[in-house]
């Protein structure tokens, strides 16, 4: 039974929920029989999340899956890359700081990314692979769980989900923006996990 840990984000901005957190608990509704899955609830705040995330990560989970919110977009994102670069806003080159100083410049998910997109998009969920995160604090989880992971020698593989907004939180904005149902996003999950059962059986025949 693979271990998997699942982070969200808690608001941010002008955004009074978020919609990774919402799609988490959605998720927790109707978990996979065949997984042993961890949640948690980050701040948005890049030193805390750095912390908490090695220490999470200490416990040596077979997978993470950390989830972010991505308003203007309808569909699920996986992505694949995670820079090591951070900054507040793209356009403000002076906020852009190194993740980590000896570092790898960037590290690509191992996980079969392009093969979900598909089964997703097979249940008539708008998905694809993405390559590119951002420079804020989603990207830094993609990276620095793939960094923490290679530094200490943890076996965990990951990859981070970017879900839409809900309707219920495009409904108070002035402008129109495309949105999802997090109970679509949380099915999307769900499929995802249940990918990531299979690739474990995988995994461990292949190492017996």
């Amino acid at each position: 039974m693979p271990r998997i840990l699942i982070t969200a984000f808690e608001p941010y901005d002008r955004w009074s929920e978020n919609s990774s957190w919402l799609t988490l608990v959605e998720f927790t509704k109707d978990l996979e029989p065949r997984a042993k899955v961890t949640t948690r609830l980050y701040p948005v705040d890049y030193s805390l999340v750095r912390e908490r995330l090695e220490r999470d990560l200490a416990a040596n989970y077979d997978y993470a899956l950390h989830l972010g919110q991505s308003p203007g977009s309808a569909e699920v994102q996986l992505e694949a890359i995670g820079l090591n670069v951070g900054g507040h806003h793209e356009g403000d080159t002076e906020s852009f700081h190194t993740l980590v100083a000896d570092g790898p410049l960037a590290y690509r998910s191992a996980l079969p990314l392009e093969k979900w997109a598909g089964v997703l998009r097979d249940a008539d969920i708008p998905a694809r692979v993405s390559h590119y995160a951002g420079t804020y604090l989603c990207n830094a989880t993609l990276y620095l769980s793939h960094y923490f992971a290679d530094r200490h020698g943890w076996r965990t593989q990951t990859t981070f989900v970017h879900v839409p907004i809900d309707p219920c939180q495009a409904a108070h904005q002035k402008e129109v923006i495309p949105c999802l149902p997090v109970t679509i996003s949380a099915q999307a999950l769900r499929l995802v996990v249940a990918e990531l059962t299979r690739h474990a059986q995988l995994r461990d025949l292949e190492l017996a």
